[in-house]
Parts: structure tokens; sequence; C-alpha cells
């Protein structure tokens, strides 16, 4: 299974990294490769810190372990930069995705020596424009497609769409704000 992409999501409760990870696992497993998303339980509660995963690849998973040596993180709040350690295990030839407005110079000092890439996208801003709510993980779903060229953009839009059609079909505002937020983070995620 080399081919396997290997992915951990930090958030903390109620900002929706659990279901963007199931989301990223959906939209890989319609271009037919083999997935996993799933959570890591605790005692978690609103606000507290959570954690995720994905798997994806082009064989058939095998493994049925928490992810130790991400390619991929994904930070959807920054202030559990002080409080976790993101960057535990993480491979120095994938990246590091941080939904913050600080600087490099501020960011940097916070990765325990990282010398990987990092990229950063400014989730709230985007999310309160185009959805009128804090939902971070709508943009930071579409910054890991981006980082990590998982899949060709206009598919994964599209399949967003789809996806978000399904779950919102009583609700037409919020599937057209969605689909706002994933286009425009396509274009705001910058690597630093």
């Amino acid at each position: 299974m080399s081919n396997v992409m290997e992915i951990r999501w930090h958030g903390r409760g109620g900002q929706g990294a659990k279901t963007a990870s199931l989301l990223l696992a959906d939209a890989a497993f319609n271009t037919g490769k083999y997935v996993q998303g799933f959570p890591e339980y605790g005692p978690e509660r609103m606000g507290a810190p959570i954690t995720a995963y994905n798997r994806i690849s082009d064989e058939k998973i095998t493994v049925h372990s928490n992810i130790y040596n991400p390619q991929f993180v994904v930070v959807v709040d920054d202030s559990l930069l002080t409080a976790v350690d993101v960057t535990n295990g993480l491979s120095e030839d994938g990246a590091i995705i941080i939904n913050t407005t600080k600087k490099a110079e501020e960011i940097k000092p916070l990765l325990k020596g990282y010398a990987g890439k990092v990229y950063t996208i400014d989730a709230r801003k985007i999310s309160t424009e185009c959805l009128g709510r804090y939902f971070p993980n709508t943009p930071m779903l579409a910054a890991v497609v981006v980082v990590s060229k998982l899949m060709p953009i206009d598919d994964f839009i599209s399949d967003m769409a789809e996806s978000y059609k399904h779950k919102f079909a009583s609700k037409p505002h919020v599937v057209e704000g969605n689909i706002r937020a994933l286009k425009r983070s396509v274009t705001e995620v910058h690597e630093i």
C-alpha cells in the first residue's frame, strides 16, 4: 500500500472537522478510490480539541488504526497550534494547512521546527461571507484538496455540489453558499 494518502484533521468540537473528513472520504470514494474517514473519540464536547483522519488509496486499505505519520495535517482552529502538537509525525514531504489570519513569522515558531510546506487560508472570512456564519470545514475541505492534489478541483466541486444538494435539499441557499465557499477557497489557500 505504498500509494496511500493519510490526512490528520485537528479541530474543536462543533467546527466540522469530523464532517469534513467524512465528506472528503465520500468525494474520494466517488472517484474510485478506497477510503477511510473516521474520528478519534474521547470525552469530546463543544469546543474541545478533536482529531479526525482520512486514508485514501488506489488499492484496498487493510490498515485500521489511527494515523501516526500523515502526509497532510489540517488545522481547523489555529488556537490548537499552542494546545496540541499538530506536527507530531507529519511528513516533511507533505504539508500542514492552517485556518488562520496570522503571518508566517507568527505561525512558523509554533510548528516545533517543522520544515515542510505550510499553507494558510482564512476560513472564517470565507465562510462568514459565503454562508453568513462561521463554518470553517467547507473552506478547509477545499484547501486540503488543493494542497494534496487528491483529485481535479472541478470534479471535487461537482461532487460536493451533488452531496450538498442531497444533504440540504430543503435549503437551496445553503447549497449555493457552500459551493461559493468551495470555489473561493480554491483560490485563497496560500503557501507561506
